[in-house]
């Protein structure tokens, strides 16, 4: 049979074919692999950058919140420390009018002295009024002086 020998070259191209698309399909596999890899890494580095990006974003705004709410506070306390102090000095105000009309009184129910007097060469005129709550007393006199001539 003249075509045996045929036969094996034919054979052994195919098997030098097989051989070679399974090298070049190995290459291509491990190209595609090396490439994915490649592919995987800077996505990875990618994703931890926009991580990154995020907080830092998320730190800059909770900073900013913190400080408006800080001024919040500090303008909250201020309206009320003016609060306070208009109330404690309407209450001071109210304290001080009671305190007047108090001290009226006491001086209407104890009596007081009032007087004028008058001085002319060797005279003392004396005018008192003395006030006891109703009752009320007007003196006046004229008293002589010792005069050393």
């Amino acid at each position: 049979m003249g075509a045996g020998p045929g036969i094996k070259t034919t054979t052994k191209q195919e098997a030098a074919m097989f051989i070679q698309a399974w090298w070049r399909g190995t290459l291509v596999r491990r190209t595609l692999l090396h490439a994915s890899l490649r592919a995987w890494i800077i996505q990875r580095w990618w994703k931890q950058m926009l991580v990154k990006l995020m907080e830092k974003k998320k730190r800059l705004s909770l900073q900013f919140y913190a400080q408006q709410e800080w001024a919040v506070v500090k303008l909250q306390s201020w309206v009320r420390m003016w609060r306070l102090r208009l109330r404690y000095c309407r209450l001071l105000h109210a304290v001080r009018i009671i305190q007047i009309y108090w001290r009226w009184h006491i001086c209407q129910t104890r009596g007081f002295i009032q007087g004028r007097y008058n001085l002319k060469e060797s005279q003392l005129n004396l005018q008192l009024e003395i006030s006891l709550g109703l009752q009320a007393c007007k003196v006046q006199q004229c008293i002589p002086l010792p005069v050393n001539e």
